[in-house]
């Protein structure tokens, strides 16, 4: 019984090590010009068939570390959703969108990959659609964030709510992963803490919803 649970928990560490050193390569690199052997080298693995051994392919792999941080993620949002109830107050909702994922950017510390993760992992169509199924299977609060901003935006259109939704998640990912870079870097940001870069992205977003629809081509 000793020597299984010995041997789970070396599972365990192998498959973190593994999923710690593909994230910060597929950050630095992006995901296709990264090889499973680096993977491996980069995480203390003597096997270059580790990452095929314990994920998969590499898509498997992606979406590891997607619902690594996913969770923890929508921990925090259904806090937050909790807290402004049945708000009308469109800011409270962007805020729902915002705050989450820069409290956690904030709670992992310096440096980190995620943000810059998932910006490498959206610029291809194929990997995007996976992270984003790892997001929706285990995010409720996604669709109640959905149903809030309904609410206080009831005359926008079906495709113009689409749109603007797209437009928020770029916007979110791209800026976080814009800050996450700076200070791997050490490199002059924006705003002087995740908290900061919070209430500028709210206020972007929240002008971004609120924006008049130009009907003419």
């Amino acid at each position: 019984m000793v020597g299984r649970v010995r041997r789970d928990e070396r599972v365990s560490a192998t498959r973190e090590a593994l999923l710690s050193a593909a994230e910060r390569l597929f950050a630095e690199h992006g995901v296709h010009a990264v090889a499973n052997r680096q993977i491996s080298e980069a995480a203390g693995q003597g096997n270059n068939a580790a990452v095929s051994y314990h994920f998969g392919t590499k898509v498997d792999l992606v979406r590891a570390i997607a619902r690594r941080h996913a969770e923890a993620i929508e921990v925090g949002r259904l806090r937050m959703l909790a807290e402004i109830g049945d708000s009308a107050d469109l800011r409270d909702w962007v805020a729902c969108a915002v705050r989450p994922v820069t409290g956690y950017l904030e709670a992992l510390g310096t440096p980190s990959w995620y943000a810059r993760f998932i910006a490498q992992v959206t610029d291809d169509p194929a990997l995007r659609a996976v992270t984003a199924e790892e997001f929706a299977a285990g995010a409720p609060s996604m669709r109640k964030l959905q149903d809030g901003l309904n609410r206080c935006l009831p005359d926008l259109p079906a495709e113009v709510h689409a749109e603007r939704a797209a437009m928020t998640r770029h916007l979110i990912t791209q800026m976080v992963a814009d800050r996450e870079r700076a200070l791997a870097d050490n490199a002059p940001t924006f705003r002087a803490s995740w908290g900061e870069a919070a209430n500028g992205l709210i206020d972007a977003i929240a002008a971004l919803w609120e924006a008049p629809v130009t009907r003419e081509g």
